[in-house]
């Protein structure tokens, strides 16, 4: 089963705003017809981030392989030239 669309900014506003009127996780879910598990991550995103926004993805740096420093060592030969 492929991921679904993200949740517009204003769906995210309003599960953070009947959080903050203390609606359980439930009744959340049941009021804006959404399943709980997006529900509790929207609700865990924004208390760990702040804010609701889609973040970049962090990019890994490439990792060079023994053979790329290989080559890119100067041979002695050319060092005491």
């Amino acid at each position: 089963m492929g991921r679904s669309q993200e949740l517009s900014d204003s769906k995210c506003g309003t599960v953070i705003g009947c959080h903050l009127c203390n609606k359980s996780i439930r009744d959340i879910s049941w009021l804006l017809n959404i399943p709980r598990s997006t529900v509790s991550g929207i609700i865990t995103k924004w208390k760990q981030l702040g804010t609701t926004a889609t973040q970049p993805p962090s990019e890994r740096g490439h990792r060079m392989l023994k053979r790329t420093v290989r080559r890119r060592e100067v041979p002695n030969c050319l060092q005491s030239q």
